[in-house]
């Protein structure tokens, strides 16, 4: 039997990896150096394209039940409303974030882990490793001190911003490691705003204020303040800061959690090195603003936790787990962008500029277009992969590329069909008879009815042709990767790029 795969780290990414990997039957250790789950709620928003991965895994009722659906960002500047974005636009099953504390987001993620008779190891520390081409080493230090060397056939290092894993392989984080400083504090307040929406308060001097209402009373605070103070963190200095940039709005009851700390901007060069995987923060940091740090770490699980199974297996091209750099890569220094720029423009300290960024905002987000790009950059529903080394180029004509997340079709169930499966689909529109088998493979069938149609594992109702249209594709194939994304699509009268897609993710040896 083969080593397990270790995951160093137990916060929502390494839960989630392991969680991926479990539920396809692959060995996981997962440890933490935590004796006990954190209390701190460092990330608070799920977004849309996080929650369709979390439907796949069977989280999604949870996630959502414990937190509060946001349709909207609204953002205020001299007393009015100065833009408001609706989120409920974007092209997804759940057009919404969910704002929960990620203690509950962990607490879900460990709950479904253990479902696959899979329990974090606390208390435990990685404190060295080494690794050759048939697998890895790793040094574990108890919480009693006791060293234990353990071997494994892949290890993720998913354990934060000052990762261990990422200092024993010796890579770094490049980019910005100076820059604005910021109060944040988990409270419970009395206040007068919807909590269907998330809020930004930008001021004339002192910076911004970032309100986020949670469940009941509790609510998400984060304030710049200057770069240069050394102060504590307190309810006190917090209040001051509220009274000063939504005046009237929130009284503070008591406090959670109070912190400070200074936005950067940085990722490692290579998220892959030999049989090591960087993910989540350990790979990319940068500014809260935009609430997309765990989701994007949550991503790399997504991405990262099929292909590392397949690996397991020993199915898996070296293409394909390279492909976890060449399309992770892309989008957290996407991400870090369009945080950069957030920050910047809520952090303008000249009048000009700051009448400037307010006239442009409010011009801006009154045109569709615009109002559309920003909710689809809040919600990572615009998130392709057209330029990885693992999907096939589209040779048909239609709508649908190659790398693009499958959109849902409502009126059918290929959502659940699709939700229901581990490994790869390949889903046929019109009246084309079943692919040759495929090991690992499930052919599923868009049809007028839902019939069984022999060659096929299932059939999906689409009698008025929805999907075809919602495609473009009148008919032909379309090869639907674990993660939801697009592999490749094959007009009827030619499958050549499907026996390519599989000759470039699979191990032919």
């Amino acid at each position: 039997m083969s080593d397990p795969i270790l995951v160093v780290g137990a916060g929502p990414v390494g839960l989630a990896v392991a969680g991926e990997l479990a539920r396809r039957d692959v060995p996981v250790r997962i440890v933490d150096t935590l004796a006990a789950p954190t209390t701190e709620s460092r990330a608070i928003v799920v977004h849309a394209r996080s929650l369709e991965m979390l439907e796949r895994v069977g989280v999604l009722d949870e996630i959502t039940e414990s937190g509060i659906k946001a349709t909207g960002i609204e953002m205020h500047a001299s007393g009015r409303v100065l833009a408001r974005v609706e989120l409920d636009v974007v092209d997804s099953p759940h057009p919404y974030s969910v704002v929960t504390a990620q203690t509950e987001t962990e607490r879900i993620l460990a709950g479904n882990l253990a479902k696959h008779g899979v329990e974090v190891e606390r208390g435990v520390s990685l404190v060295a490793l080494e690794q050759d081409a048939d697998g890895v080493r790793a040094t574990l230090r108890g919480s009693d001190g006791a060293e234990d060397t353990v071997t494994a056939s892949w290890l993720v290092g998913a354990d934060g911003a000052r990762s261990a894993v990422r200092h024993q392989i010796g890579s770094a984080l490049e980019g910005s490691f100076h820059g604005e400083r910021f109060l944040m504090g988990d409270v419970h307040a009395q206040h007068d705003f919807d909590p269907r929406s998330m809020y930004t308060f930008f001021s004339a001097h002192d910076g911004p204020l970032m309100v986020f209402p949670m469940k009941g009373d509790r609510m998400r605070l984060i304030a710049q303040i200057p770069t240069a103070s050394a102060d504590e963190a307190s309810q006190e200095w917090l209040q001051r800061i509220t009274d000063e940039r939504a005046p009237g709005r929130i009284r503070i009851h008591d406090s959670l959690w109070l912190t400070c700390f200074e936005i950067r901007h940085a990722q490692v060069p290579q998220y892959r090195t030999g049989r090591v995987f960087l993910a989540g923060d350990a790979a990319h940091i940068h500014s809260p603003a935009g609430g997309q740090g765990m989701n994007t770490g949550l991503q790399d699980a997504f991405n990262l936790g099929w292909k590392l199974a397949a690996a397991h297996r020993g199915t898996a091209s070296e293409t394909l787990l390279d492909s976890y750099h060449a399309e992770r890569h892309p989008v957290a220094a996407r991400v870090i962008g369009f945080s950069t720029r957030l920050t910047q423009l809520s952090t303008l300290a000249n009048p000009v500029a700051q009448h400037v960024r307010n006239a442009v905002l409010h011009t801006a987000t009154g045109l569709g277009p615009a109002r559309q790009a920003l909710a689809d950059e809040a919600e990572e529903t615009m998130l392709a992969y057209h330029d990885s080394p693992a999907v096939v180029p589209s040779a048909a004509r239609a709508k649908l590329r190659s790398g693009d997340h499958l959109p849902d079709v409502p009126g059918t169930d290929l959502r659940t069909v699709l939700s229901a499966e581990t490994g790869h689909v390949l889903v046929t529109v019109g009246a084309l008879p079943a692919a040759a088998p495929v090991p690992g493979v499930r052919q599923v069938l868009l049809a007028d009815t839902d019939a069984p149609v022999d060659g096929f594992d299932a059939v999906v109702a689409d009698p008025d042709r929805r999907a075809a249209a919602r495609f473009g594709l009148t008919s032909g194939r379309i090869m639907v990767r674990p993660d939801g994304y697009v592999g490749a699509v094959a007009a009827a009268s030619d499958d050549r790029s499907l026996t390519t897609y599989q000759e470039l993710t699979t191990h032919l040896g």
